[in-house]
This record gives C-alpha cells, sequence and structure tokens, in this order.
C-alpha cells in the first residue's frame, strides 16, 4: 500500500504545514501580548498627556471651560475615590505605569468602581485633583478579524509553499521515472535538466551514464550482429559437406555440432537485436498452444508438456515476441529441467501472466540473480549441445521491451519458475505503436 507519507512530495508538505502552523501560532501569541502593551502604553501615555495639558490650561486660560470629562475636584470634596487595594490586574498595571511617569510625591487613583475609568491624579503643587478619562483596558478577546486574516494568509503560504515543493518534486519524479525505465531495458529518451544545481548536476550525469552505456551496447551488439552474421556462410558449407560425407556415424556427429553453432548464432543475433517487434499482436492463449503442440511434434525426446490457458482471448502480444520467449523457455526447461513441464497464463487483477515451470532440481538460491546474465552458464558441464548462455537474457530483454516485469525463481522446491506480468495499459500500446511504425 502506497503511503502519501513516504513520498518527497509529501514529507515537504507535512514540512511545510508543520513550519507554518508554528509561525502562525507563535506570531499570533505574540501579536496579542504586544498588543496588549501597546494598549496599556498608550492609556498610559494619553492620560499624562491630558493632565499635562489640564495644568497648563489651568495657568494660562483659567477662566475658559475644560473639556468634557476632565474636571478639577476639591481635595475636601467627598467624590474623592480612596485607595482600592483590589484592582483587576489590567488596572494595576496601569497605575503603575502612570505612577513611573510622575513624581514620585504624586497620588494617583483610579475612580470609583462601576462606572466609567477615569484617573485622578494630584501633585504637590496642585491645589485641586485633576480627573481624565481613561481609556478602557479591553481583555483580549478570543476570536476577532486577526484569526481570518490569519487564516487568509496560512491558506496563500501552504499555497504557494506546496507550489514550490511541486515544482521541485516534479525533476525528481521525472529523473525516478527514467531510472525505471532504464532499470527495465526500456528507451530512455533525455531527461530535462531543470531544479536545484545540485539536481541538474545528477540528471546531467545520468543522461551522460544512459549515452554511454547506450554507445557501449551499440558497439557491443554491431559486433555480435556481425560476428554471428559472418558464420552463417561458412557454418551452411559445413553442413553441406558433412550431409555428403559416407560414414554415417561421422556424418551425424558433425550435422549435430554444426546444428548446435548454428543455434548459438542464431541466439547470438535475437540477442543482439534491439529493434521493436513489429509483428501482429496474437491471442496468447491460443498462439501458447500452438507452439507447445508444435514443440512435443518437432522436439526429439521432448519431455511432457502441459498447459493451463485461463488468460482469455484479451491477452495480446506480438507474435514473433511471444514466440521466441516461449522457445527459449521451453528449450531451457527440455535442457535443464524435468517433466512435466506447464505453460499457464492467468488474468491477475490489473493484468496477466505467463509463466512456464518445470519439476526439476531449480536454482541454487545464491544463483538465481546471476541466471539471467548473457554469456553466464551456472553449470560449466552445460557448455555443449548448443548453449551459450543467452536463453534467459533473451527472454528478459524480450518481456521488458514489451513492457512486461518477469521474476525468476524455484516454486514450491519442484524446480524452477519463470513467471512474466504485464500489465493491462501496457499491451494495447505497445500493439498500437507497433502496428503504427509497420
Amino acid at each position: 500500500m502506497r503511503r502519501p507519507i513516504d513520498s518527497l512530495f509529501g514529507r515537504l508538505a507535512l514540512l511545510v504545514v508543520g513550519v507554518l502552523l508554528v509561525s502562525h501560532f507563535a506570531g499570533y501569541v505574540m501579536f496579542r501580548l504586544e498588543r496588549n502593551q501597546f494598549q496599556s502604553r498608550y492609556a498610559v501615555e494619553e492620560a499624562i498627556f491630558l493632565v499635562d495639558a489640564v495644568r497648563q490650561h489651568v495657568v494660562h486660560s483659567p477662566d475658559q471651560p475644560l473639556p468634557s470629562r476632565v474636571r478639577l475636584v476639591d481635595p475636601a470634596s467627598a467624590d474623592v475615590p480612596p485607595e482600592h487595594p483590589d484592582l483587576p490586574a489590567g488596572l494595576r498595571r496601569f497605575l503603575d505605569d502612570v505612577r513611573d511617569r510622575v513624581p514620585s510625591t504624586t497620588q494617583v487613583r483610579i475612580g470609583w468602581p462601576g462606572k466609567p475609568p477615569v484617573l485622578w491624579v494630584r501633585a504637590l503643587t496642585d491645589p485641586n485633583w485633576i480627573v481624565v478619562p481613561v481609556q478602557p483596558l479591553r481583555p483580549p478577546r478570543s476570536l476577532d478579524r486577526m484569526m481570518l486574516w490569519l487564516t487568509v494568509i496560512f491558506s496563500v503560504g501552504v499555497m504557494a509553499a506546496l507550489f514550490a515543493a511541486w515544482q521541485l518534486q516534479q525533476p525528481l519524479r521525472s529523473l525516478a521515472q527514467a531510472v525505471a525505465r532504464f532499470g527495465r531495458g526500456l528507451p530512455v529518451p533525455p531527461v530535462p535538466e531543470r531544479g536545484p544545481r545540485e539536481l541538474r548536476q545528477l540528471t546531467r550525469g545520468f543522461n551522460e551514464m544512459v549515452r554511454d552505456i547506450a554507445h557501449t551496447e551499440n558497439d557491443r551488439a554491431v559486433m555480435l550482429a556481425g560476428v554471428a552474421h559472418d558464420l552463417k556462410t561458412p557454418l551452411a558449407r559445413l553442413r553441406l559437406r558433412a550431409e555428403m560425407m559416407d560414414e554415417a556415424k561421422v556424418r551425424d556427429g558433425v550435422v549435430r555440432d554444426v546444428d548446435s553453432l548454428t543455434h548459438i548464432v542464431e541466439q547470438f543475433l535475437v540477442f543482439a537485436h534491439d529493434g521493436a517487434d513489429r509483428s501482429e499482436a496474437v491471442e496468447v492463449d491460443a498462439q501458447c498452444e500452438r507452439i507447445v503442440r508444435s514443440y512435443r511434434a518437432v522436439a526429439s525426446g521432448a519431455p511432457a508438456v502441459l498447459t493451463n490457458l485461463a488468460a482469455g482471448s484479451a491477452f495480446r502480444l506480438p507474435a514473433a515476441t511471444l514466440d521466441r520467449i516461449l522457445s527459449n523457455l521451453l528449450d531451457n526447461a527440455h535442457a535443464y529441467g524435468a517433466p512435466p513441464i506447464i505453460v499457464a497464463t492467468a488474468r491477475v487483477g490489473d493484468g496477466y501472466t505467463l509463466s512456464v515451470s518445470d519439476n526439476g532440481k531449480g536454482i541454487a538460491a545464491q544463483d538465481l540473480i546471476n541466471a539471467s546474465r548473457p554469456f553466464v552458464r551456472l553449470d560449466p558441464a552445460r557448455g555443449g549441445n548448443g548453449h551459450s548462455g543467452l536463453g534467459l537474457a533473451i527472454v528478459e530483454r524480450l518481456v521488458r521491451r514489451a513492457g512486461g516485469e518477469w521474476e525468476i525463481g524455484n516454486h514450491d522446491g519442484r524446480g524452477l519458475r519463470v513467471l512474466m506480468t504485464f500489465p493491462d495499459e501496457v499491451m494495447p500500446k505497445a500493439t498500437l505503436a507497433a502496428q503504427a511504425a509497420w
């Protein structure tokens, strides 16, 4: 099961959302604290300014009326409020800040509780109490418009960050897809060099590696095909001369050796061929039945070959590709396995499977990884009888070129099984491409 958090984009998205959440929460808390302090400082500055303005007014314009809510009260008046020891924390901080701004001998009080807050101030030089209004110190609300703005900013930030993460992930995704295609032996076009400098350097190195390997493979294929092609003519002459020999025993031995060499040359040509299969797509079940029937009739001493074909008519492969796959696997099972050999097809969840299994000894676990490598023989004694070590390598190349995957292993301790899986969406595209090219 694929988990979104396992992808680079998922982890970048989680990191971005987490960082933005933490930063927005911290910013919101700091803003609220700073707003409370700013409100208190502003109220203190306003009250001190009003008190100084009243003093200036009394000195310079005693005959002019005072502004509304500003008044002078006689010290002997009963309206003078007493000291309030139990004040709310906000008002207590407000009084402390006011006392810090005035001389230490100045009396500072808050008006009667339950009424609009006013500040009473009287210095030693003031004949009366100066009463000025105080800006209300509202407690912070739990939810306000700031939350709406923070939500909007957070949403825009997340979308921008996710877009940037997606832009960063796209080149890596293209490179990963190219690596997967390269690993399956499919043609890999040059990957565009995008993204940060390190990613561009990685992509450039991958493109150069693919180009160098392609040149090496092409040179090897050309050399292999040339050698194999040049050997066909002398082999034909050798066979003709062998058939003209008088002694039957020698003649039969030479003909068998020439047939083995011819088979090896044909394997070389198949392995060196790197073009697309343009043959007609056929129903795999029907073609497997025909190939098995022909194999039983032609192969001398062939063991029992059974079929279990249940994929249905929708499973189709290019005819030449299917013939080469089955021929190589049946020859391999005939040479190294034990009867019965079973050719099976099946419909799976998202595609089809084709398998060839035998009931021989199988392959040792440590040798399975090398079983499909070109020119590798797991048993040195198997060098004769026309075996070049290319059979499984050819099968792997043909399967991957057709868009499938393969798995080789021992099944239930009863011999070797080669399991090939072809997805639904690959085969119609491969068939259409081959037909269009033809």
